[in-house]
């Protein structure tokens, strides 16, 4: 217990858990999107580009999250010029983007000889969590953040109907490359939370998880950055009593408390 009460006043874990915290409350609204829009597998492909951003990184002496976050807007851009120009379904074109930049990624690590650490990559490394990592964490959660509270409602409409809301004068391409590129920005954060192999599960499930609780799109947005918090605390909890690896940890609250919920029985008519 006073190893436990020690740890508590460890600088690392506090960055730890507003680093986790930050990516949740933006993850939850964003993932609302990805549900509703059915967009796991584009998590899935942005994902598959961190490797590629990784060692950019290196090569080009940047931050690795920034070099992750450019890969995967320039990569959100591709897919929309390709959805414009290919005769594509999008999962076939994602299938493609998706595959090809994991290999790009580790074909470059070959060629530039450059030691990555593939767990840390894979599964997170959010006790590693620095001043300067939170600090961009933070920008690029505020910015996601501000895009989401001003094109709320266009995102909706979007959602909804996209032939409708552009009949009312919404810009569809406009909005769509907004949200891709808000999720593109939200994969370079969450890389060091959960890892490569977990990021579009802490997108998708609390997003899941709300959709029982909820009435309104609203709801379900906030709703959804509540199970995310919990998670990150219960996960980060188990992560010290257990010695567990702290990403995995939180996907599984995650998991446990969509279970939890759905166990629940339906009130819906």
């Amino acid at each position: 217990m006073v190893q436990f009460g020690e740890l508590l006043q460890s600088q690392f874990l506090w960055y730890a858990l507003a680093a986790g915290i930050l990516v949740a409350l933006v993850s939850g609204p964003l993932g609302c999107f990805a549900v509703w829009r059915r967009m796991a597998y584009f998590g899935d492909t942005l994902a598959h580009s961190a490797l590629l951003g990784v060692t950019l990184g290196f090569v080009l002496h940047i931050m690795p999250t920034l070099a992750v976050g450019a890969t995967c807007c320039v990569l959100a851009l591709l897919l929309v010029y390709l959805q414009r120009r290919q005769k594509l379904s999008v999962d076939t074109l994602l299938g493609i983007l998706s595959h090809s930049m994991l290999a790009l990624g580790i074909v470059t690590v070959s060629l530039f000889k450059i030691k990555v650490d593939l767990l840390s990559l894979l599964l997170g490394d959010l006790l590693a969590v620095g001043s300067r990592d939170l600090l961009l964490m933070s920008a690029a959660a505020a910015l996601i953040a501000a895009l989401l509270y001003f094109l709320w409602e266009k995102l909706l409409a979007f959602t909804l109907h996209e032939e409708l809301a552009a009949v009312e004068g919404v810009p569809v391409e406009r909005v769509r490359l907004a949200l891709m590129l808000m999720l593109a920005l939200l994969i370079a954060i969450a890389m060091k939370v959960v890892g490569v192999l977990l990021i579009t599960a802490l997108l998708i499930i609390p997003a899941a998880s709300a959709r029982r609780l909820s009435r309104t799109p609203e709801q379900m947005a906030a709703f959804a950055s509540a199970i995310g918090c919990v998670a990150v605390v219960l996960g980060l909890l188990a992560s010290i009593l257990w010695d567990t690896p702290a990403g995995p940890s939180i996907v599984l609250a995650a998991g446990l408390l969509f279970l939890t919920i759905h166990a629940r029985p339906s009130h819906e008519t």
